[in-house]
């Protein structure tokens, strides 16, 4: 069975000069990005050299939820158009020349928190993961997440009940309004939720992602590497 050992093998080739090696990580919601580049970030700090990995999200590079209501596409959090693109962009350009600023996004509070932005250096290998990814971003390679979306669903709405269960006990979180709310109620909203917002994001603006990456990784419904298909050699 391939691994992330071998993910990042394949990815470290990429790596022709001193420069910084950005590397994109998109999919769908709850697909696991965030698991996999923090277990890519280990295995690539470990080859030889020891090279120094940062790794950012996308979200941080979301309007904020007072923007998105003004311009009426709160409800479309996620798609293309609510994401500050040129923000995104100039971050990865700065990162390969000097320190960065990146902004946070709290999960919790389902906004930009300015308490999480944080400045990294310079690193050998910039690890950006999310949504909003693609050959317009300025990326040395670009990873595609894939999975059946029967499972992105199921990991959609396990992800939301957790949030709701820590919402309970914190009235601070987005979640906290539904803490009332039957568990299977907030199953059926999370899967409404799914269907109406992230599922056709998904088949409009994610998956078509798929066909232009470098690399395309193939998960199993238990999260397991089924394959990791280099693009550049099927392309070759």
């Amino acid at each position: 069975m391939p691994s992330v050992t071998d993910l990042a093998l394949t990815l470290w080739r990429r790596k022709r000069d001193s420069s910084t090696l950005v590397i994109g990580l998109t999919g769908g919601v709850a697909c696991g990005k965030s698991t996999l580049a923090t277990a890519l970030a280990g295995e690539l700090a470990v080859l030889p050299g020891r090279p120094q990995v940062e790794r950012i999200g996308t979200d941080g590079f979301l309007l904020s939820n007072a923007t998105l209501s003004q311009r009426g596409v709160l409800e479309r959090k996620g798609f293309p158009e609510t994401y500050d693109r040129p923000a995104l962009n100039g971050a990865l350009r700065q990162a390969r020349l000097g320190p960065t600023l990146i902004p946070g996004y709290s999960h919790s509070l389902y906004d930009v928190d300015p308490g999480l932005a944080r400045t990294i250096a310079r690193p050998d290998v910039l690890i950006v993961e999310g949504l909003g990814l693609d050959r317009q971003v300025p990326l040395d390679a670009l990873v595609y997440l894939d999975a059946d979306q029967a499972d992105q669903k199921v990991w959609y709405v396990a992800r939301f009940l957790e949030f709701w269960e820590l919402g309970r006990q914190d009235s601070h979180s987005f979640y906290a309004r539904f803490r009332e709310m039957e568990r299977d109620a907030v199953a059926a909203l999370a899967a409404m939720v799914w269907g109406q917002v992230n599922l056709p994001n998904l088949t409009a603006h994610i998956e078509p992602v798929r066909a232009e990456a470098d690399v395309v990784v193939r998960k199993a419904a238990d999260h397991r590497l089924l394959a990791i298909v280099d693009n550049a050699d099927a392309r070759a």
